[in-house]
């Protein structure tokens, strides 16, 4: 597509925390590309959580977003809505980028009426048919990924380019790249290993007897290398809990980097690392975008493959048990099957054959 240099307003709806926001990259990069004169706008639910960064402190200064419109998910109060179509109509959206998550068609169709009661006239990318809803299956039987899902509804824009890593570049700053660079002084000029241990979901918790007993093995394996722990401030204790177990094998100097850096820091921080191990999380999107390999533990709570970190290198440990796409994030009955049958010498072996590829 050519560039639309006349539209002026743009505003993009995409709800979620740090990994919904960094798996539409890409997408966010085309349409900056295809609206390249227009103030784009995000509406989303901003803050989140306390351990979901909203999408400002994903994209921080990159320009790809020049301002955000704040939505309260699962609002059903009429003067809410009636306020956040009154600041909708006072923008003037020129146009509607829908990267939402697909939630069925009827619950699309009612997205579509309240943003034209809003005043929005065009839409592009928004799923009205169940193929845009979906993740399709390739000739393999692989599952879309999620990425792909986005760019290829919003594909009459152009092409989004998703396997350039410069489609996901976060543009970081020199100030975000220093703040990583002196919490990981104390590494000194060890490679190193970034691992993400918490979780806000209980159906994605390893366990950190699990976490304890692999960074036991890839310390002894691996006593040359730092460890870098990552994640929110609440996470700290469970994370020093489990290094208990790289420090009593001999492994190298640790750092706790837990609520100490922000998104875009921590990316900087993972950049610096030879290898990232965690589970299906934000930090695991991070360390991705920024091209560093991953190992990652995938609960089967979602579709093998949709939400696996983009691009090649990576390494994902999935079990597809009977009752897998089930959408749980409190797994009770089935006592997380999918996810506490994975055993440490299996992640540990992944470890090991990442490590094994990636450059000295």
């Amino acid at each position: 597509m050519t560039p639309n240099l006349d539209t002026k307003r743009v505003l993009v709806y995409r709800l979620g925390s740090l990994g919904d926001t960094l798996i539409v990259l890409p997408s966010l990069r085309l349409i900056a590309r295809a609206f390249p004169n227009a103030e784009r706008r995000m509406l989303t639910n901003w803050p989140v959580s306390s351990k979901a960064p909203a999408a400002a402190a994903v994209l921080g200064p990159t320009g790809l977003i020049h301002g955000y419109m704040r939505y309260q998910v699962g609002t059903r109060n009429p003067l809410a809505l009636a306020k956040l179509a009154w600041e909708i109509r006072q923008f003037k959206p020129d146009v509607l980028v829908y990267l939402a998550a697909g939630r069925g068609l009827a619950n699309t169709k009612r997205d579509a009426a309240f943003f034209r009661l809003a005043g929005v006239k065009k839409f592009v990318g928004i799923p009205l048919t169940e193929d845009m809803q979906q993740n399709r299956l390739d000739e393999n039987g692989v599952y879309e990924q999620e990425a792909a899902k986005h760019a290829r509804n919003i594909a009459e824009l152009g092409d989004a380019h998703l396997d350039d890593a410069a489609s996901w570049d976060l543009e970081l700053v020199p100030a975000e790249k220093d703040k990583a660079a002196a919490l990981l002084k104390p590494l000194g000029d060890r490679p190193v290993i970034a691992v993400s241990v918490g979780t806000k979901v209980q159906a994605k918790d390893w366990g950190v007897e699990n976490w304890r007993g692999l960074l036991a093995q890839m310390g002894a394996a691996y006593p040359e290398f730092g460890l870098a722990l990552a994640g929110a401030p609440e996470e700290s204790t469970v994370s020093e809990a489990a290094a208990d177990g790289w420090r009593a094998a001999g492994g190298g100097p640790v750092v706790n980097l837990c609520g100490k850096l922000t998104p875009r820091e921590s990316a900087a921080a993972f950049a610096h690392a030879r290898l990232f191990v965690g589970h299906d999380s934000g930090p695991m999107h991070l360390a991705a975008a920024v091209q560093t390999p991953c190992v990652a533990i995938f609960a089967a709570r979602n579709k093998p493959a949709v939400w696996f970190p983009y691009g090649p290198g990576h390494r994902v440990i999935y079990h597809k048990v009977d009752c897998w796409g089930c959408g749980l994030e409190t797994c009770i009955v089935e006592k997380k099957k999918c996810l506490m049958s994975i055993t440490v010498d299996e992640v540990m072996h992944e470890v090991r054959a990442a490590l094994s590829t990636v450059a000295k």
